[in-house]
């Protein structure tokens, strides 16, 4: 698969680079990789927050030991990547959060905001107590508008003319970070992760969409089924010390 090709979203979905036809993928098992961010009645994170940290979890769960080689999770993570790469983010507070944290998975923080990603599970074998977290309810704001992204580092840029749920929009940000991933190599990734994933994940400027998307760059596309109408939804930009990827630059 290229990096454009189409991402089935009916679950928030992406498709892996180095897999099978789509009619292979889509006979394969059906896995799900859940996120669940932790949102509290009286503390919820900033939006943009909340993008970046779920970007980077997806990216601390394909990077961790656990997920590669012989790890415990690896035949899931291969199973999942084999299929139709589905992501699902899910909120929790008090209970629920305190019951997704005792199942297997890594807690990844930004600067408030909290995003547990556990190992793929099937299509329709959730565990059960991240089976009854709720999918709605994810709506978030941001204070203030978001800064210039940091000089250097990588940037997810999201498409302008879309309006997403937060909860989508998380899940389309790490199929970008998952895109990028695939491209690099494993000298790049190490370095990357090393850093701690240094990202940013922001609206791209009207004028410059269409340029991204043309410019080689990983896109993200989706295929429909939920909220938004087919098309393109995020694109991957590298930076300049971390996660280097093919296209040029935004001036």
């Amino acid at each position: 698969m290229t990096s454009t090709e189409a991402h089935d979203s009916a679950s928030s979905t992406a498709v892996g680079a180095h897999l099978r036809s789509a009619a292979e993928r889509d006979a394969a098992p059906q896995f799900v990789l859940p996120l669940v961010v932790r949102i509290e009645r009286a503390d919820p994170p900033a939006r943009t927050d909340a993008l970046e940290t779920a970007a980077r979890a997806v990216l601390v769960l394909l990077s961790d030991a656990r997920a590669n080689g012989d790890g415990e999770w690896a035949a899931a993570v291969r199973d999942w990547q084999d299929a139709r790469i589905r992501k699902v983010v899910r909120r929790a507070r008090g209970a629920e959060w305190r019951r997704a944290e005792a199942l297997p998975g890594i807690t990844v923080t930004g600067d408030r905001a909290e995003v547990r990603v556990h190992p793929p599970v099937p299509l329709d074998g959730w565990p059960k107590d991240l089976a009854r977290l709720q999918v709605s309810g994810t709506e978030l704001d941001d204070p203030e508008p978001p800064s210039a992204p940091p000089a250097g580092n990588p940037v997810l840029w999201l498409n302008p003319g879309l309006a997403m749920s937060a909860g989508k929009t998380m899940a389309q940000a790490g199929h970008g970070a998952q895109l990028a991933w695939w491209e690099l190599s494993a000298p790049e990734r190490a370095a990357w992760r090393d850093a701690g994933f240094p990202l940013s994940v922001r609206t791209a400027p009207a004028d410059a969409w269409d340029g991204l998307t043309r410019s080689g760059l990983p896109v993200v596309h989706d295929a429909g089924f939920t909220e938004i109408a087919p098309g393109p939804t995020v694109v991957a930009e590298g930076g300049e010390r971390f996660c280097p990827l093919p296209g040029p630059r935004r001036p």
